[in-house]
């Protein structure tokens, strides 16, 4: 069944609130650095010959400075922004049937930013789709379907329960059973139903060893499969969009930010993101050394037992693989500040990611995101 959203595009668009729900202000500007002060010259004619001739530069100056021009210079995040939207505006122009993976994460929601900025003040000319488990948050979930009617976007959701159903997928057992690589196979019975011939997803190469592999537009043949040792070079700010009938490619416009950027980023535009980012008060068991949350998939194997903790979570997925981690950070400059000295990466916390060595890359070889 398809969910559809589609509502007028909101003044407030993404950035009402940093935590949802919740109106938070502004992050505090940086207070720049005092220069010295340089020694008096002896005449009034000599400063007026040290300054130069008098401009009206000035304003323009200081706009650029607060926009992100600097000296002919974008910033760091400036520079990460514009080249997320050009590769955006790059697949609208050499794709028909483009479609945006969308998973209620803060990825994903920083795709839907950047999404609105590269084609505005038109709509974003494809659709938000979500491969939904059937076991995720309860938070993602109505969060997801926020921000479809904040942002006026089509909304497709597509359930691996009906994959399971039709005998397409088949669920696990065992004592850890989980959905999360079935989205595989829903999410390839999506892309052959809607046609699609681009996927944007909000992969990063710093996450995992198989997604630094990957290039901006990553090909995928007529089974959906990747294989990584025969990709495409990509030379300067050139993609090659071409492809065969049935096949399709995966564009991943953040490649090159870290965790750090995509949230400096969310504090810059003020986004809303869902509430399990930030430290709250929850049920969880120690399996493995991953925090999974109490929830109604979790079968507590014997010796186990729930324990309530301060945590958050880094990264949202399927519940049933999805760690927490201990944690107090209550707002973005907090969780910033918590990111910046971690020792473990987001994907640590994933119990999926820990099955094998090579789990993400064997995932991504099937089809997955």
């Amino acid at each position: 069944m398809t969910a559809i959203a589609s509502a007028p595009v909101s003044a407030k668009s993404l950035s009402s609130s940093a935590r949802s729900g919740t109106p938070t202000a502004n992050p505090p500007a940086a207070t720049p650095a005092t220069a010295p002060a340089a020694p008096a010259s002896a005449t009034p004619d000599a400063d007026a010959d040290a300054a130069g001739p008098a401009t009206s530069s000035a304003p323009v100056r200081a706009a650029a400075h607060a926009s992100g021009f600097s000296s002919y210079n974008l910033t760091h995040l400036a520079q990460l922004e514009h080249e997320a939207i050009f590769v955006m505006r790059e697949v609208a122009a050499q794709f028909e049937r483009p479609a945006l993976l969308f998973s209620g994460g803060k990825d994903s929601i920083v795709m839907v930013r950047l999404a609105q900025k590269a084609f505005a003040p038109a709509r974003f000319p494809f659709p938000l789709v979500h491969i939904d488990t059937g076991h995720n948050f309860v938070e993602t979930i109505e969060f997801r379907d926020w921000l479809a009617k904040d942002t006026g976007g089509r909304l497709v959701v597509r359930y691996v329960e009906d994959s399971i159903k039709s005998g397409s997928a088949v669920e696990e057992k065992g004592p850890n059973p989980s959905r999360n690589g079935l989205q595989t196979v829903t999410l390839l019975e999506t892309i052959e139903e809607f046609k699609f011939d681009a996927c944007l997803g909000g992969a990063r190469r710093d996450e995992e060893k198989a997604r630094a592999k990957e290039r901006f537009f990553s090909h995928r043949n007529e089974f959906g499969e990747w294989d990584p040792k025969n990709q495409r070079p990509e030379l300067w700010n050139l993609f090659n969009g071409r492809k065969q009938v049935g096949e399709h490619f995966r564009v991943f416009p953040l490649s090159n930010w870290t965790e750090m950027d995509v949230w400096q980023y969310i504090a810059r535009e003020n986004l809303r993101i869902p509430s399990i980012y930030f430290a709250h008060r929850r049920r969880v068991v120690n399996r493995g050394g991953t925090l999974l949350a109490d929830t109604p998939f979790i079968n507590l194997l014997p010796g186990e037992s729930f324990m309530e903790r301060t945590v958050r979570f880094r990264t949202v997925g399927d519940a049933t693989c999805t760690g927490a981690v201990e944690s107090t950070a209550a707002d973005l400059a907090e969780i910033i500040q918590e990111v910046a000295s971690a020792r473990v990466t987001e994907r640590g916390t994933r119990a999926d990611d820990k099955r094998s060595e090579s789990a993400m890359e064997d995932r991504k070889k099937a089809g997955y995101f």
